[in-house]
């Protein structure tokens, strides 16, 4: 076995080799399994409440997950950006620099199914969308996230709830949402935010947002919408210190069907834990700008110019 020479070294080498094949997302089941909710719902009575008996869904929140990279499952690569090599695809020169912290690990689908149902016209632009990443995805000029990503980003969240107000605020790029409890009507314009209206369905808090701008990506393999993106989300308390988040799609000129991700965020439990702020703006401010300063007009103009 294994060319083992006692049984306790071919014990362990056998389970070794289950616990990798447990972890390769080759074998990766669709979402309904991976996501089929490790986590068992507590009785109702042990769910922290507020005065008014709704779920108590303050508190500080993370995703902890892949959805970020990747909605569906893919297997680890090199860098999202990639460049035709001598034999095969390599990273962009922008990227190599990074090694390990550049590269992307494996991904586990979050959609229901498996994949997003694209109607077979809209995936070009998801393949363009990914070849342009590195100047295409909106988190990388720090913009404003846009909704379902900033749940499932890798930064946490805070929830504010009372009877009369529901605030939702993000440690990314300062993002804010003010969840409206009486249906608002339309949204006068599209929004990095949108639109949101939430109502509950006896213990699940349900968002219905609109206007969103249609700049925002899913995630960061180039999967996009249109203006008229219409996300509906669903919070559900499965005891004091996980949610089960939905977030169902609905795009009728990219896709076929409407589409739906879950997945448990989890509360931050350290003590004196804060939302930390990460408003990046800063940050970007030479990948954006910095053209302009004095002493680049050839980036800027493409040639030299006298001073």
């Amino acid at each position: 076995m294994l060319g083992c020479k006692n049984t306790l070294n071919c014990l362990s080498a056998a389970l070794l080799l289950a616990s990798l094949a447990a972890c390769s997302p080759a074998g990766t089941a669709p979402a309904e399994d991976a996501t089929a909710t490790a986590v068992a719902a507590a009785p109702a009575s042990a769910i922290p409440r507020t005065s008014d008996g709704k779920p108590d869904l303050n508190g500080i929140w993370q995703a902890m997950s892949t959805a970020n990279n990747n909605l569906e499952s893919a297997p680890a690569k090199a860098a999202f950006a990639m460049v035709p090599g001598d034999f095969v695809p390599v990273p962009a020169p922008e990227i190599v620099a990074m090694g390990a912290v550049g590269s992307v690990p494996a991904s586990y689908s979050v959609v229901e199914g498996g994949t997003i149902p694209y109607k077979p016209e809209a995936l070009a632009q998801r393949q363009t969308n990914q070849e342009n990443w590195l100047t295409s995805d909106p988190e990388i000029k720090c913009f404003m996230p846009g909704v379902p990503r900033a749940t499932y980003m890798p930064h946490p969240f805070q929830i504010f709830q009372s009877q009369e107000a529901m605030f939702i605020a993000y440690s990314f790029a300062g993002a804010v949402r003010n969840i409206y409890l009486e249906n608002p009507g339309e949204p006068p314009l599209d929004a990095w935010m949108g639109q949101s209206y939430g109502y509950w369905e006896g213990d699940t808090f349900v968002v219905e947002v609109t206007g969103l701008d249609d700049r925002t990506w899913f995630d960061r393999a180039g999967n996009y919408h249109t203006y008229k993106l219409k996300v509906t989300e669903r919070y559900t308390m499965v005891s004091e210190n996980v949610i089960e988040y939905e977030a169902t799609m609905e795009d009728p000129d990219i896709f076929e069907r409407p589409w739906t991700i879950s997945m448990p965020i989890y509360r931050r439990l350290e003590e004196g834990f804060e939302l930390p702020q990460f408003k990046c703006v800063e940050f970007v401010e030479e990948l954006m700008y910095g053209k302009y300063r004095k002493g680049r007009e050839a980036e800027l103009f493409g040639q030299e110019v006298d001073r």
